[in-house]
């Protein structure tokens, strides 16, 4: 495990064969979307389900029962934050408000308005690292809870860099549990070839630092984009930054 006191400066990315990439928080800013359209989709059945009065789904909520999870773990864990009980439903309900399937659809469909029609763009401080590591010839993949990492990842101009792509439709496959399990980051890693003994993992999300943390990886990074320092240590992370460009010698910050 790494030393408590680790700096960007003492991360030597030569030291290792991969590095895997959470994407939204990490590489592109799509937590943000994703953060609006789970609790728009919540505060609209909420007002449907509970009615005046209800309490909307707060950040913290998001931060503590959503962010990184597959998406409909994170319907159900909310729901039980709430004591609510709704049917299950399946993956291929339509978009709505009476199953756990329909919830999670509403919020898919929310999230794929705002990304078609406002694009994204990667973080700058995150294409500066994924430069670095192109002219060390490091092994890359992108591991995201999200179905929709592909769409993210074209839409940013990205996915010819970041073929291998471990998302939420390989886990589905695969039959693969979504983080906090590490069973995603190992599968990437499989995919590439490298121990987990010398691989990075790079997560903004508590669920995802604590599944790089149960895979026993060579170096859990957390971005904190709003999870705080605190919380991401005590998840796993051995070491924190504000932005990926920490990360790159001589790089700075974005």
């Amino acid at each position: 495990m790494s030393e408590p006191d680790l700096t960007p400066h003492d991360v030597s990315w030569p030291s290792y064969d991969a590095v895997l990439f959470d994407l939204d928080g990490v590489i592109t800013p799509t937590a943000d979307v994703h953060e609006r359209a789970w609790r728009t989709m919540f505060d609209e059945f909420l007002a449907r389900h509970v009615g005046d009065g209800y309490t909307p789904c707060s950040e913290q909520d998001y931060l503590a029962y959503i962010d990184g999870r597959p998406r409909f773990d994170g319907v159900r864990t909310f729901l039980q934050a709430r004591d609510i009980d709704l049917p299950e439903g399946t993956a291929q309900d339509a978009p709505g408000y009476d199953t756990v399937g329909a919830l999670g659809n509403r919020k898919n469909e929310l999230f794929l308005t705002v990304l078609r029609r406002d694009g994204i763009s990667a973080y700058p401080g995150a294409q500066r690292l994924l430069d670095h590591l192109a002219t060390l010839g490091t092994a890359t993949a992108v591991v995201s809870s999200s179905r929709n990492a592909v769409e993210v990842l074209r839409a940013a101009g990205l996915l010819e860099r970041l073929p291998t792509v471990v998302d939420g439709v390989v886990a589905r496959d695969r039959d693969l549990p979504g983080k906090p399990a590490p069973d995603m980051f190992l599968a990437a890693c499989e995919m590439l070839g490298a121990a987990p003994s010398s691989a990075v993992v790079l997560e903004d999300a508590l669920s995802g630092v604590a599944a790089g943390r149960a895979g026993a990886f060579a170096l859990v990074v957390g971005v904190d984009r709003g999870a705080g320092t605190d919380a991401l240590r005590e998840a796993g992370a051995d070491l924190v930054v504000g932005d990926l460009g920490e990360l790159v010698p001589d790089g700075g910050s974005s």
